[in-house]
């Protein structure tokens, strides 16, 4: 089976490595992004979304945002002009769960077939190949390609139809983003009161309060790490995804708004390219304090 992957960006370039890693043959393409690498690594690297359509069964997306995923697979030279009858589009991007039912839409007018299959796990696991993928999409597509997914996860689940992926990914990250808005609290106010922040976390990583989040995070808060794993930008799009969502099934999300709220302050101060744990900047300019390491 030929695989094509189209965003070898901060999450993409470790994903399609692990793809080559499973043994696929893999065609790369990326508009603003080197695939210098690829070739090096035995991939074929073209020049357009099409290029990368045409010699593939399955074509993997991996983007920044809904207009990058239209472009490449309904824009001049995109994927639908290079693709076949019975290729799988898998979109592994972040988008609103509206724009993948209608980019699916129009992917099935051409007889193809098109998952939606966000992941979660940041760099981090992109690297190792333990993102959990979540899928949305028709049954026997999933089951095609579930084991090509395999080799950049180590949790691959299918929810539902397609958009429900999406859906799960919003349900993620208002999650994240709320456990890191709560940390962020927690240390800072350990911190003011002028007890350990790095005892603090060893001694209440193992109980009621510990999470993914917290083991991430507070590491990188301690080493005033704020290299992007999770970019603030991005989870800010996602955020924007949450709500506009919630806005049209009517449902009141005031965690979610709050914390956007504070995304958008730091956004404002300069930080919209450093990590997500950056939301302890906010606290810390209010308490007047920093969370670091003490020894």
């Amino acid at each position: 089976m030929n695989i094509g992957f189209i965003g070898v960006g901060i999450m993409g370039r470790p994903m399609a490595k692990n793809i080559i890693k499973g043994g696929y043959s893999l065609t790369v393409y990326d508009k603003f992004a080197s695939c210098d690498e690829f070739a090096a690594l035995g991939a074929k690297v073209v020049s357009s979304s099409k290029a990368v359509a045409s010699v593939s069964d399955v074509v993997i997306t991996m983007l920044p945002n809904s207009s990058h995923v239209r472009e490449v697979i309904l824009g001049p030279d995109g994927v639908l002009e290079g693709a076949r009858a019975g290729t799988i589009i898998v979109d592994m991007s972040s988008l609103a769960p509206r724009v993948s039912q209608e980019i699916c839409a129009l992917v099935k007018e051409k007889g193809m077939q098109m998952l939606d299959a966000p992941v979660s796990g940041g760099e981090p696991k992109a690297i190792d190949g333990t993102l959990a993928i979540m899928v949305g999409g028709d049954a026997d597509a999933f089951a095609k390609v579930k084991p090509i997914l395999e080799k950049m996860g180590s949790s691959v689940v299918r929810i539902g139809d397609i958009g429900a992926g999406n859906v799960t990914k919003l349900v993620n990250q208002i999650i994240v983003a709320l456990n890191i808005a709560a940390v962020s609290e927690a240390f800072v106010l350990a911190a003011k009161a002028g007890v350990n922040p790095e005892a603090v976390f060893q001694a209440i990583r193992g109980g009621l309060a510990a999470s993914t989040v917290m083991d991430a995070k507070v590491p990188m808060i301690l080493d005033r790490n704020f290299k992007p794993g999770g970019r603030l930008e991005l989870h800010t799009k996602d955020l924007q995804n949450v709500l506009d969502t919630s806005h049209q099934l009517h449902v009141g999300l005031p965690l979610t708004a709050a914390v956007m709220e504070i995304f958008q302050s730091l956004i404002g101060d300069g930080m919209i390219e450093e990590d997500h744990c950056s939301v302890v900047r906010y606290y810390e300019k209010i308490a007047n304090v920093e969370v670091k390491r003490t020894s």
